[in-house]
């Protein structure tokens, strides 16, 4: 007896999903190697994961990419503490909803998506800092380093995920028709 289509759809979804996030959690681990050698600034890293979170907004839908920035958080929240826990969703969710925003507004390129992501991936995480230590005007004098950095890091992942694009090309094939879900 063949399997209910729905519920393949579902399960292939879920799969889907689970080896993103696992892509995910790698690029991160990638990320915590080669940040300190780049000789970077606090705070400044060049968002790997976030490779995965734009694939799923751009192939996928925007729920699976919010399920994406979720799980993440928790497993930083797990990994780190409350508190990075808490700027990895901050700024996840900021980035998510810019990068929906700007899809939404027009066509907009890999690039200009992945650019505006990170720019407001940075300003979420320094609004919760601001929240959470210091609440000083003081916070905001880094803001300038961090639009820099974000304009220069979300360029990465943009050409991170077209250099990608190539290995997603399989997972792509059988992603689940938005209609069947």
């Amino acid at each position: 007896m063949k399997p209910h289509k729905p519920r393949r759809a579902s399960a292939l979804r879920v799969a889907l999903l689970g080896l993103l996030f696992a892509l995910e959690m790698v690029l991160s681990w990638l990320e915590s190697l080669v940040t300190p050698l780049l000789g970077l600034p606090p705070g400044i890293k060049p968002g790997l994961a976030n490779i995965v979170v734009m694939y799923a907004l751009l192939f996928l839908s925007g729920r699976d990419a919010l399920v994406l920035t979720v799980l993440k958080s928790g497993f930083v929240l797990l990994a780190q503490g409350p508190s990075a826990g808490l700027l990895s969703l901050s700024g996840g969710l900021c980035a998510l909803a810019v990068m929906w925003a700007v899809g939404h507004i027009g066509r907009p390129t890999i690039y200009i998506r992945s650019v505006c992501g990170a720019i407001f991936h940075n300003v979420g995480q320094l609004a919760v800092v601001n929240l959470m230590f210091t609440r000083s005007i003081y916070t905001w004098y880094y803001l300038p380093v961090l639009l820099v950095s974000g304009a220069v890091m979300g360029g990465v992942t943009a050409v991170s995920l077209h250099a990608l694009m190539p290995a997603l090309a399989g997972l792509q094939k059988k992603i689940i028709d938005k209609n069947s879900q």
